[in-house]
């Protein structure tokens, strides 16, 4: 009896452990549910709050209040909506910690006909439609500041990745009440101005400014400074220079005496303008035989005397980094449009330090000839299988420059960083005269008397060799968004390197180190290096073939020279044999090269099937290689 008894209570009080354990279980998952723990275990930490948002937090000359709109209780939003409004949620919350109490958030639900959907309305929160017979969705922020407010009016799934970003310079926006002043000096239609016409053609609608220019506006006063201009506002902080092609000398002293007095400098000079040279073809026509002239730009006499070594008569040629390009009928991997990499950026300076991939058609080369007082610091460079090729010869596609692509070993740089004391280019004060160009109506040159030998405090300045970089066509893409609407998104890195260099150059380096989190990209490494040695095989192949073929046409001829008379057009035995045995050859070397493509998808396919083996078995493995060795020691144990 006593037994039995004792049977009976051991089961009791092994039940009543067994549901006291599941309600401890039940009670420690809603505590955690509800804290809303969050370990952020990506790589790059993505999901972070960066130290460039906590600086920005941590000195806010205002106080913000951030004004949170998303139909929360309406039935009808998506659920995947719906997750990615907690995960904004949260990261606002993080913002409101990180600010000490000079940010405020405020969450509101605005439902059908209240006053939190006519408040949504008056800040310009857009409804989203989301069906027939049900309210619009309003997901959006606004940031208030005073008398001054800003507004992201539709946030998306899709541009998660570019969240933080935009919220640290929405918050920057409305807090800051003076923007730094950024110049604008351009050849090209930069700023929007329509490009140059017949006089007896009709001018278009004027076209937008490029979206680099719509964007830098947001964060900056832009201003439009002449090319013909003799002096540079003195409120203007930063100077944009971009294409500086065939400017007078008073121009040049102009912005020699910028930099002299501790202006920042990022000038854009290229060997052959891609947009300048298709405008001349477009126009061909219409300038009536006048012709287009040279698409090279550079600062010639500058960059001498500051220590900028620049070729406008060279591109850069770059085996690793070429872009495939289709045109004609045929698609070709063409060495000048560069697509660079993360391992052609400078990862030791953070203005380039996050930045994925950068996209520079028809790009130049530059070289340190710096002294003592000044540091050339590279910020883009190639890789080491580049070399430099005539412009001129690029124009007229890859075969015409085949010859010169011979690289040489050397990582050339396409972007650098000046800094330090400049000299001026001009010791003996302004330029009396001027270009041919030049009229009795231009306005004078600066007063003699203010003139700079040198800085008087160390400055910067960034050169780039390449303009096509900025353009539209280069930098962004047209996406539709959720609902219909319609953005511009970046497909590179582009507009955040050029924003990258503004923002530090004026002194606002805190929002670098969010931007390039937005276009985060992530090769497969070995695939590319699989790609990459095929393609030099592909490419030697082609080349042989090539000559081969030259060789057997000038056979040819030779043996059409001796023929007379009504046999020229009579094949002979020896053209018959040559031809027969081109036409074997050329068998044989496509034969090898679907070798090579074979060997190449071979390759890849596999390096693919051990990552999925990878992902699927070695988890459970691990997983089931701890279980034995804790059970073998359990075993041993007892």
């Amino acid at each position: 009896m006593n037994a039995q008894t004792n049977r009976f209570s051991k089961l009791g009080t092994g039940a009543a452990g067994l549901i006291l354990l599941l309600v401890i279980i039940g009670a420690v998952v809603t505590i955690i549910g509800n804290l809303r723990l969050r370990r952020d275990l990506t790589a790059d930490k993505l999901y972070t709050l960066s130290d460039g948002s906590r600086a920005v937090l941590g000195k806010l000359p205002n106080d913000v209040a951030l004004k949170f709109y998303f139909n929360r209780s309406s039935q009808a939003v998506p659920m995947f909506i719906k997750s990615y409004a907690r995960q904004v949620e949260d990261l606002l919350k993080e913002y409101e910690i990180a600010s000490r109490g000079r940010l405020v958030l405020e969450i509101h639900d605005p439902k059908p006909d209240s006053d939190e959907e006519e408040w949504a309305q008056r800040y310009g929160i857009q409804g989203q439609p989301t069906g027939v017979m049900t309210p619009p969705l309003y997901f959006g922020i606004v940031a208030v500041s005073g008398d001054r407010e800003e507004a992201l009016p539709a946030l998306s799934p899709q541009s998660e990745a570019t969240l933080e970003y935009d919220l640290t310079r929405l918050i920057t926006r409305v807090a800051t009440t003076v923007k730094p002043v950024v110049g604008v000096m351009s050849s090209l239609p930069i700023m929007g101005e329509p490009p140059m016409m017949a006089p007896n053609m009709m001018r278009p609608t004027p076209p937008k400014p490029w979206y680099v220019i719509q964007e830098l506006k947001r964060d900056f006063e832009v201003r439009v400074v002449d090319t013909a201009a003799t002096s540079i506002d003195p409120e203007i902080t930063t100077l944009l220079v971009v294409h500086p092609k065939a400017w007078s000398p008073r121009t040049l002293y102009a912005i020699d005496q910028f930099v002299m007095r501790g202006g920042r400098l990022i000038a854009c000079v290229d060997p052959l303008s891609a947009h300048e040279m298709e405008n001349q073809q477009q126009n061909q026509m219409a300038m009536m035989g006048m012709g287009g002239g040279p698409t090279s730009s550079t600062l010639g006499e500058l960059f001498d005397a500051w220590g900028v070594g620049f070729d406008p008569q060279k591109l850069l040629a770059d085996m690793r980094a070429m872009t495939r390009l289709g045109g004609a009928g045929r698609i070709e991997e063409s060495p000048v449009f560069l697509s660079l990499g993360a391992s052609n950026m400078n990862k030791a300076d953070l203005l380039t330090a996050q930045l994925d991939q950068v996209m520079m058609p028809f790009a130049g080369v530059l070289s340190d000839a710096t002294g003592d007082d000044v540091t050339f610091e590279p910020l883009v460079s190639s890789s080491d299988a580049a070399c430099r090729v005539d412009a001129q010869m690029a124009m007229f596609g890859t075969e015409a420059m085949r010859s010169q692509l011979k690289p040489d070993g050397l990582r050339h740089v396409v972007a650098a960083r000046l800094s330090g004391t400049f000299k001026t280019a001009f010791p003996d004060g302004a330029p009396t005269g001027g270009t041919d160009g030049d009229t009795a109506d231009e306005p004078p040159a600066a007063d003699p008397a203010e003139h700079l030998a040198a800085c008087a405090e160390p400055t910067a300045m960034l050169v780039i060799a390449d303009t096509d970089f900025l353009a539209d066509r280069f930098a962004v893409r047209e996406v539709e968004m959720m609902f219909g609407f319609k953005t511009l998104q970046a497909i590179n890195d582009n507009l955040a390197f050029l924003a990258n260099a503004v923002e530090k150059l004026s002194g606002s380096a805190d929002l670098i180190a969010i931007r390039s989190r937005g276009a985060s990209r992530r090769p497969f490494v070995k695939v590319d290096e699989l790609e990459f040695k095929a393609m030099t095989a592909w490419r030697a192949e082609e080349e042989r073939l090539a000559a081969e073929l030259q060789r057997t046409q000038q056979q040819l001829a030779e043996l059409q020279n001796r023929k007379q008379g009504s046999q020229k057009f009579i094949l002979s035995p020896e053209q018959e044999e040559a031809i027969s045995r081109f036409q074997q050859k050329q068998v044989d070397v496509k034969a090898q090269l679907k070798q090579v493509r074979r060997n190449l998808s071979r390759d890849i396919e596999r390096l693919g099937i051990w990552i999925k083996v990878l992902n699927i078995v070695a988890v459970p493995a691990g997983v089931i290689l701890l279980g034995v060795v804790f059970g073998l020691r359990r075993r041993r144990l007892y």
